[in-house]
């Protein structure tokens, strides 16, 4: 499986599917997976820096948008340009590899990978002919990079991604629909959306009994998580106060936990109670938990809010393929988006209020959700392993 460590959506992607593969597989437990940032393991510089520089883009989102658009008119220089400085390296570990089949969940690693295992096929002496499939990690917009004519399986989470993939010649009959695959969690949403036990709440560090705001700001805690935090809680206190509480996820920024620790800590916020939390594997048990989240539209977080009937604030997004998330959550009615923290602290404070708005929301929420896409996913793509090397359609 190729990714590049641009966010952590592509790996966590990748790890969901190789679970459920080795799950579906049971004892048979015959199948190897190997995940693999290949352009940090193989690409020659700057190309081996890519997601090392990414939370520095994310931070600076004009230099995330001149790459973006610039890349739509540049994708054949760059071809031809990685393939002489990057491809011996690509061809040596792969072949070292000798992979039944190779599944790609980065728009960056369709095109040198594809190039090289077709040559392959053509120069070796055996039959042997290695599928690749994609697995689009995007939601409700996709680079046209994700898509290759020649890729014998593309995965698409939605019908705005499934409009890339044809424009870009895909064929309809390599176009699997499942969803965007998601965390072993998430695989499963709940029947209805009861309270948690308390239990649930004693282990988060939460009260049962306060309606709870959860505002995630990406792995690297991106977006104005402070204004937002700040502004909300404030809200909060005022107009519902003793009745709510704010979990604060800042990942792995550090500076950002301490200021807000600081701050909770001084009684800054009198009337509502704000838990402040770094970087954490408990997202599941933190939405599970929390009546509207408040978050930037990364797909993944959608997905799994989505699955978790949870009413979403968008408070940004990265420029490119991120733009197209917020429709896909606007149209489907589970959420609003706002860049400005007191707008946002407004309509969040308002959702909390309302019972009826807030069953409505989670009514659409898992109405949009597909629980069942890791599983149909990995179910397709262990078939494709499993036919004989002439075969490619599943």
């Amino acid at each position: 499986m190729l990714i590049s460590d641009t966010g952590g959506g592509h790996r966590a992607s990748a790890n969901a599917i190789d679970q459920m593969m080795q799950e579906l597989r049971g004892d048979k437990a015959d199948t190897d997976v190997r995940i693999v940032d290949i352009w940090t393991e193989c690409g020659a510089w700057p190309y081996n820096k890519m997601a090392a520089g990414y939370p520095w883009m994310c931070k600076h989102p004009w230099s995330w948008r001149s790459m973006y658009w610039v890349s739509k008119f540049c994708e054949l220089p760059w071809s031809i340009e990685t393939r002489l400085r990057c491809g011996a390296r690509f061809r040596k570990y792969i072949d070292d590899y000798d992979p039944d089949l190779v599944v790609s969940l980065h728009p960056l690693c369709q095109n040198l990978p594809l190039t090289i295992l077709r040559n392959m096929g053509k120069r070796d002496d055996s039959d042997k002919r290695v599928p690749f499939a994609v697995v689009c990690t995007d939601l409700g917009g996709a680079h046209p990079s994700w898509f290759k004519r020649d890729a014998d399986v593309c995965f698409v989470p939605s019908d705005a991604v499934r409009k890339v993939a044809r424009k870009r010649g895909v064929a309809d009959n390599k176009i699997r629909q499942h969803g965007l695959p998601v965390r072993a969690d998430f695989w499963r949403a709940s029947p209805a959306h009861a309270k948690p036990p308390a239990e649930r709440y004693e282990e988060l560090g939460l009260d049962r009994g306060r309606k709870t705001v959860l505002v995630i700001g990406g792995g690297d805690g991106v977006g104005s998580l402070s204004k937002i935090v700040d502004s909300t809680a404030a809200r909060l206190a005022s107009e519902c106060p003793g009745e709510a509480q704010v979990v604060a996820i800042c990942g792995r920024n550090a500076k950002l936990r301490a200021e807000l620790e600081e701050r909770a800590a001084s009684g800054a916020w009198d009337g509502v109670a704000v838990a402040v939390r770094g970087f954490t594997s408990e997202i599941s048990a933190y939405m599970e938990v929390a009546d509207a989240l408040i978050t930037k539209a990364g797909p993944g977080t959608i997905a799994e809010a989505a699955t978790r009937a949870l009413p979403t604030m968008l408070s940004s997004f990265l420029p490119g393929q991120e733009a197209g998330n917020v429709p896909f959550v606007l149209d489907a009615g589970f959420g609003e988006y706002s860049k400005q923290p007191r707008r946002i602290a407004e309509r969040v404070a308002h959702w909390l209020q309302d019972d009826e708005i807030l069953s409505e929301m989670r009514t659409k929420a898992r109405a949009a959700a597909t629980p069942e896409a890791t599983r149909l996913i990995a179910k397709d793509l262990l078939k494709l392993l499993d036919e004989p090397a002439h075969e490619t359609t599943v």
